[in-house]
């Protein structure tokens, strides 16, 4: 039906529409490159990082939680001993009470690193026992205790038992130091706080607090 000269025409578009179908269809398969690596850098990037409060100190009898990444024989809970001091296997005796957790960090990963190469360490503070009022005079239990929370006076009391019979309900008085070493007194009125009159008075208890009921 066709002459010889239109038959090699038909046979050459067909052979250039294949060529065309095959290099589309290995362009829209090939794989993208740059999308499927960036996610791997943003979630390496993001995992190293471990914020901690530099603001707290540890203190004598808080319990740390101690983690050596890979060494299980090495991590524990641990109390600080009333020298400030900790015990581990491999790192021996190390200051803890007066130092950040990010510095205690630091300082067991530096004895780690003649055993162990580039150790990760973590030190979370479990229980905080070191930072404590007091609460002296006609109470049921007078003495130490550790300020869990916000503490406020009236926690304070109801922690010590209550009063006893004769006391100074009105003349109650919380001593606190300052920086300098000063105290600053500050008086409390039990009868007009649970009025609800000078609310105010029922503050929030600092460490080393002293809570006097006369």
């Amino acid at each position: 039906m066709f002459g010889r000269a239109g038959l090699l025409i038909v046979a050459a578009l067909i052979l250039t529409s294949t060529g065309l179908w095959g290099q589309e269809e290995s362009e829209s398969t090939a794989p993208a490159s740059s999308p499927a690596t960036q996610p791997a850098q943003n979630s390496e990037t993001s995992s190293s990082t471990k914020p901690h409060d530099d603001n707290f100190v540890i203190g004598n009898d808080d319990m740390l939680a101690i983690n050596v990444w890979k060494e299980p024989d090495i991590s524990r809970s641990i109390p600080v001993r009333s020298d400030g001091k900790i015990s581990l296997p491999l790192v021996g005796e190390v200051q803890a009470a007066g130092q950040t957790p990010l510095k205690l960090e630091q300082d067991i990963a530096a004895k780690l690193k003649n055993y162990i190469a580039e150790p990760e360490v973590t030190v979370i503070v479990q229980q905080i026992n070191s930072q404590k009022f007091n609460i002296l005079g006609q109470v049921s239990r007078p003495g130490s205790y550790p300020i869990n929370n916000s503490v406020t006076v009236l926690d304070a009391i109801a922690v010590a038992g209550g009063f006893r019979d004769f006391a100074k309900q009105k003349s109650i008085y919380v001593l606190r130091q300052s920086v300098d070493g000063s105290q600053t007194r500050i008086p409390f009125n039990y009868k007009e706080v649970v009025r609800g009159k000078n609310p105010a008075q029922n503050i929030k208890l600092q460490p080393r607090d002293t809570i006097v009921v006369p």
